[in-house]
């Protein structure tokens, strides 16, 4: 379904619970995000449980703060993104499609942004969101510590001498998303479908702290591929799940 002027207008507005005006665009199978302007100004767009597969296109609004976009296909972040969403302090990504820890540089630039969340996003991604998006105060809905501050600055350096294993991630992105392709009818092409690692919560806490405890960055690097090609690296499965 395309996002149009009738739909925006025709969508509930209202004083979420925090008393901010929040437009609700939920479960529409939106694929592209366009015509906002119609919209006016907004504190919060929920637009969960959708198709969109890029956050781009947004009009200037220096009001918006809150953006949901769970469980839609999403892998592209506009890299000019912080110009449309100067205020941005809250980015819910939960169930996307982002593959790689350089696409999510867009968001460095949204420097009022202090609560993200990536959970079950093909990629893994702690560390390095704690250590290249410096803004974020609270990730996946758990506040940061020094600790992990610390262990983020021991694996990729500083900004000015990044490590070898940041200066690689940073040189490595996905494929551009051409946000215009369009299949006949319309709408925008589905993204592709890619390979996740559902992680039980004890097989997520084992495999940080085996992120925690790694000796090396060829460890940490070998841990993040098993990850993002939907194995669960050894040792951190339960006892009765299969390890392929």
């Amino acid at each position: 379904m395309r996002l149009t002027p009738d739909l925006i207008n025709n969508s509930l507005s209202y004083l979420n619970p925090l008393k901010e005006r929040e437009l609700d665009l939920r479960g529409h199978k939106i694929a592209t995000i366009e015509n906002l302007g119609v919209a006016g100004p907004q504190d919060a767009i929920d637009f969960t449980d959708n198709d969109i597969t890029s956050i781009s296109n947004f009009p200037l609004s220096p009001r918006l703060s809150t953006l949901l976009l769970a469980r839609n296909r999403v892998r592209q972040i506009q890299p000019n993104l912080a110009d449309s969403l100067p205020n941005l302090h809250t980015l819910v990504l939960t169930s996307n499609n982002v593959a790689e820890l350089a696409d999510l540089d867009p968001l460095r630039k949204l420097v009022r942004l202090t609560h993200l969340s990536l959970l079950e996003n093909p990629v893994h991604y702690r560390y390095w969101i704690i250590w290249r998006i410096r803004s974020i105060r609270f990730l996946d809905f758990q506040k940061i510590k020094d600790v992990e501050r610390q262990r983020a600055k021991e694996l990729f350096g500083t900004e000015k001498e990044p490590s070898a294993l940041a200066s690689k991630i940073m040189g490595t992105k996905s494929r551009t998303f051409d946000v215009g392709a369009a299949t006949a009818n319309g709408r925008a092409a589905p993204a592709e479908k890619v390979m996740r690692v559902k992680l039980t919560e004890t097989e997520k806490k084992r495999v940080e702290k085996m992120i925690r405890e790694a000796k090396s960055l060829q460890e940490i690097a070998r841990l993040e591929k098993e990850l993002n090609d939907g194995r669960i690296p050894a040792g951190a499965a339960d006892g009765d799940r299969m390890v392929v």
